[in-house]
């Protein structure tokens, strides 16, 4: 039964809209996106699909039929705080709340949403729900609202209702994906380009169950961050953000650095240096050299964001050994989640095998994987 389907068995009546948002995947530039950095991702072939109907009266009613905990409603006046708990109606009623605060004019509807994302994974399911929604009330309602403002609409979600303090990276991504291409974006001027992803090959993504909530530990990390950026300005009174400073800058002012928030600055500086020859390698189709930097950036999540955990480590390992694989590094937020694995497509069932098995044989479960492709971005029909 598809999305609009069960709208109708559930609502009874016939949707008027339907949009659809995808997850992404974080190639390259790992919390460089909130420290005004670079960042190479991919909108990817899973997502959300949101159908919806404008409703009577002041009531929101949501469904979705994957959580399948009844008819959800809430009332446009009484969104100023969110629900108790780790409420998933919180992104709904965040969007909505976004949207009012800058004077939006949002009725009541009625919603169904489908996702065939992991949650809480580091595909980031919350902000292809936050897109999808924001399109989509877009369509319903006759809104006008720039790309980039969807974006910070869905951060401000995140930031204001949610608790984590998130940059735009997810947003921006799943907005801006093309088929064939990855997704280039830098967050000072939030601009995005694409770069193609070369055709013949897959992202592997593994998911170690490990569930991770970013809301102690990422505002942690990201504290470290901007205490390190504030010392570093007394040296050099030019720079802005971490984005501004190089490895050789970083290096010869480590000593006035706390031993935590040097080691935070080191992995968001290399992450962004990574970016850029990144998009050498695959300018060249150096799939070696990209794959290479994959791996890389998995050892400085390790060592320097500490950001990863002993199932992301044991993945990223197994996947040093096989020659199946290129580069494998954890995506996402860290903590937990996923590993993501750059393989050549025709070599992908056969690692897959490969990488269930030895997780299996260590872990004593067999995990989840996905095999991803990049995807168009949000979109929205009318009905």
């Amino acid at each position: 039964m598809n999305t609009i389907n069960q709208f109708e068995e559930i609502y009874t009546s016939k949707p008027e809209v339907l949009s659809k948002a995808p997850g992404r995947l974080e190639v390259l530039g790992n919390h460089t996106d909130y420290n005004e950095g670079f960042v190479l991702s991919v909108a990817v072939n899973f997502g959300t699909e949101i159908a919806f109907s404008k409703n009577n009266g002041n009531t929101c009613e949501v469904f979705s039929p994957a959580i399948n905990d009844g008819l959800r409603t809430f009332d446009l006046d009484d969104i100023t705080e969110p629900a108790e708990g780790k409420d998933w109606t919180n992104y709904i009623r965040g969007v909505v709340r976004e949207l009012q605060k800058r004077d939006y004019d949002i009725g009541a509807f009625k919603a169904l949403i489908n996702s065939n994302m992991p949650l809480s994974a580091g595909m980031s399911s919350s902000a292809s729900i936050e897109m999808a929604l924001v399109c989509g009330l877009c369509k319903l309602f006759n809104l006008d609202i720039p790309l980039k403002e969807k974006a910070q609409i869905g951060q401000g979600c995140e930031n204001n209702y949610i608790g984590a303090n998130t940059g735009l990276l997810d947003q921006l991504s799943s907005l801006s994906g093309k088929t064939g291409q990855l997704v280039l974006s830098e967050y000072r001027d939030l601009t995005v380009k694409h770069t193609p992803f070369p055709s013949g090959l897959s992202l592997v993504v593994v998911n170690t169950a490990v569930t991770h909530d970013l809301s102690c530990e990422y505002n942690e990390r990201r504290q470290m961050c901007e205490e390190a950026c504030e010392t570093l300005k007394t040296v050099y009174p030019e720079i802005k953000a971490l984005r501004d400073v190089t490895s050789q800058n970083l290096e010869e002012q480590k000593n006035i650095l706390s031993k935590n928030a040097y080691k935070r600055a080191k992995h968001v500086i290399g992450e962004n240096e990574r970016v850029f020859k990144a998009n050498e390698f695959l300018s060249e189709r150096d799939l070696e050299g990209f794959g290479q930097l994959l791996f890389e950036s998995h050892e400085s999540s390790r060592l320097f964001f500490e950001n990863s955990c002993e199932e992301l480590d044991f993945l990223v390992d197994a996947a040093k050994e096989s020659d199946l694989c290129l580069g494998a590094r954890l995506s996402g937020g860290g903590f937990g989640g996923i590993s993501v694995h750059l393989v050549e497509e025709e070599n992908t069932e056969k690692y897959v095998d490969y990488i269930q098995t030895k997780f299996a044989e260590k872990f004593s479960f067999t995990p989840k994987t996905y095999i991803c492709f990049s995807s168009d971005g949000a979109s929205v029909d009318k009905l």
